[in-house]
């Protein structure tokens, strides 16, 4: 077997929401959505329409996210699996200080900026899914 990317799939409560929350916050873009009725793909979100599906990148980073029931049914290993991770996505970034001003002025639940024992500048936040999301950059 060859390996040749990783793109993490969240089981997230509303498409709506955690698109918002990815874009306004941590500055990705939604490539495409799928509306509940799973007869096409939009590219923006739509006034008054359900999605099950979403699609973003922010630079090399690719996510996606499926709705809570939609993600049942596809991935049947996780029918009782909880929304929240005991797993953080952890992220390599530039302009990490600046980053943590802009999340910390918006009041979301993040750690302290530090210097961990293996030279990376890093931080973590939790999502408007209980996802912990790590983001770091090399300490020169």
């Amino acid at each position: 077997m060859k390996a040749n990317k990783l793109t993490p799939n969240f089981s997230v409560a509303s498409i709506r929401q955690t698109v918002s929350f990815y874009s306004n916050v941590l500055g990705f873009n939604l490539v495409m959505a799928v509306p509940q009725s799973q007869d096409g793909v939009d590219t923006t979100l739509a006034e008054g329409k359900e999605y099950v599906y979403a699609l973003m990148t922010k630079d090399g980073v690719e996510l996606m996210f499926q709705r809570t029931d939609s993600f049942a049914h596809d991935v049947t290993l996780a029918t009782a699996a909880l929304i929240g991770a005991s797993v953080s996505f952890y992220m390599e970034v530039e302009g990490v200080k600046d980053f943590y001003a802009d999340v910390k002025s918006r009041s979301i639940e993040v750690t302290d900026l530090k210097l961990a024992w293996y030279g990376m500048w890093e931080f973590y936040l939790r999502d408007v899914n209980g996802y912990i999301l790590g983001f770091a950059e090399k300490a020169e």
